[in-house]
């Protein structure tokens, strides 16, 4: 059975906030956010909307959960979504959880994400088929 993603709803933000700092008072977890606390920064990835205009972030990424749950001991999932995407030259941000992977590409190439994942073989969403017009 080949690998199945789903599209996470709404476009997201990923910021960077100082090293040590505290979680802000404007993130609110939702159906999907992540935070990263490093020695040397603070990652926030949520909704857009929920981020102040001053703060220091990239906007307009777009979220394809890898169906799971993976076994810890089960390889190449991820380089079966990231493969065909380098191959297309588009960039990507991924995560891990616990039970399986997300990989976000900015809203621009979110179309032809979905075309060349779905060229590879892979499954995306429930029916989706890659629009005509791009895929000219």
């Amino acid at each position: 059975m080949p690998l199945s993603l789903k599209p996470v709803d709404g476009s997201f933000a990923v910021c960077r906030l100082a090293a040590g700092s505290a979680l802000p008072e404007w993130f609110r977890p939702g159906p999907f956010a992540t935070v990263s606390w490093t020695d040397d920064e603070l990652s926030i990835l949520c909704h857009d909307s929920q981020v102040p205009e001053t703060v220091q972030c990239e906007r307009g990424w777009r979220c394809l959960m890898l169906q799971g749950p993976f076994a810890f001991d089960q390889t190449g999932i991820l380089l079966q979504v990231l493969q065909p995407l380098a191959e297309a030259k588009i960039g990507i941000f991924a995560l891990s959880t616990f039970d399986t992977d997300y990989v976000l590409v900015k809203e621009h190439a979110f179309e032809a994400t979905l075309q060349a994942l779905v060229a590879s073989g892979l499954t995306v969403g429930r029916g989706y088929a890659p629009d005509t017009e791009l895929s000219r």
